[in-house]
């Protein structure tokens, strides 16, 4: 009797594992345990005496790709194409630009169009995590012009977004694109950046927030007069190196002086149109220029958009594991320098 009371037992038991096991080890239940502990693996950021550093205090350098517009190319947020960035360019951020007006933009659809760009949004997110990846999440104004223009809708997206982030480490927020127009520091985006701000930090009060400058994020020296009330924020310089040199690397300069923290999050060898006149010189001058100064670096842009600032070729139709033969000429020559360090 108690043997068969004990196969008995045994068999029940077989059973319940059999069951048990394959749930329990389900990809949907890895793939939480993965994300879960993902979002806390990379070491917290912070701005500190105009240096990016970690938790452990020590600099970081920042180097990777900007998404196009998500509306417009949202197939390049995928785990895949994050890992093929990681591995073989040696990116370590990911910056994904949701336009505000054009292409789709955030302001100008309705909720269900709000819900779809949102869930890139989170799925960027977690990719980033996933493949230890920090992410920039980019309030992407571009034809608005004024950043108080959706002021309003900042602040609702911002509170939100910091809210639903606030546990991962690998979090950047991007406040304002490029301000542009009859736009001032002191008049227009400090007060904008000001609120925006605020309303983060009533959620996050440890991720580092990028602020754009004024005429496309290059009057960074305006910024020197009257600098942020936040410690923890990093302020925004884009170059077109077809376009800018020495004279924009001078005004970087005077906020580095006054020991402002820069962040280079879009850049291209192309003009400022994004289209036509690359210029490897100045690009080579930017590189160097960045180096010494330990500034990090976002490259526009990861998509196969027939123009030459796209990364990709427009021939191309892969979202992921690009070789050499899929890469456009700004492509190729952003890869190598990257993978350089």
């Amino acid at each position: 009797m108690k043997s068969k009371k004990l196969t008995t037992v045994i068999i029940i038991l077989g059973i319940i594992l059999s069951i048990a096991i394959p749930f329990a080890l389900s990809p949907s239940s890895l793939q939480a345990q993965t994300l879960s502990q993902a979002k806390t693996s990379l070491l917290r950021l912070h701005v500190k005496n105009g240096k990016l550093l970690n938790s452990d205090n020590k600099t970081v350098r920042l180097k990777g790709v900007s998404t196009h517009g998500i509306a417009w190319y949202p197939e390049y947020v995928n785990r895949k194409a994050f890992k093929t960035l990681k591995k073989d360019w040696k990116a370590n951020v990911i910056r994904l630009a949701l336009y505000t007006e054009e292409y789709g933009g955030y302001t100008t659809v309705n909720d269900e169009g709000k819900a779809k760009l949102e869930k890139i949004i989170d799925n960027g997110v977690k990719y980033a995590a996933l493949n230890k990846m920090y992410v920039i999440i980019d309030w992407h104004i571009l034809n608005d012009g004024n950043p108080n223009t959706h002021r309003k809708e900042a602040i609702k997206f911002f509170k939100k977004t910091a809210k639903k982030y606030k546990g991962y480490t690998n979090v950047i927020y991007e406040i304002c694109n490029e301000p542009n127009g009859d736009v001032s520091w002191s008049k227009n985006i400090y007060p904008y950046a000001t609120k925006v701000i605020n309303a983060i930090r009533k959620y996050d009060t440890k991720a580092p927030v990028i602020v754009g400058t004024p005429t496309w994020s290059q009057d960074v020296d305006e910024v020197v007069s009257k600098p942020l009330k936040d410690s923890n924020v990093l302020y925004a310089l884009h170059f077109y190196a077809g376009t800018h040199g020495d004279y924009l690397r001078d005004k970087a300069d005077k906020a580095l002086d006054a020991n402002l923290a820069i962040i280079v999050s879009e850049c291209n060898i192309t003009d400022a149109s994004g289209n036509g006149n690359i210029n490897k010189k100045q690009g080579n001058a930017w590189m160097k220029w960045m180096k010494k100064n330990g500034i990090s670096y976002v490259v526009w842009n990861l998509s196969n958009k027939n123009e030459d600032s796209a990364l990709i070729k427009s021939s191309c139709t892969k979202k992921y594991g690009w070789k050499k033969k899929n890469l456009s000429t700004t492509g190729k020559w952003f890869k190598k320098k990257m993978r350089k360090g």
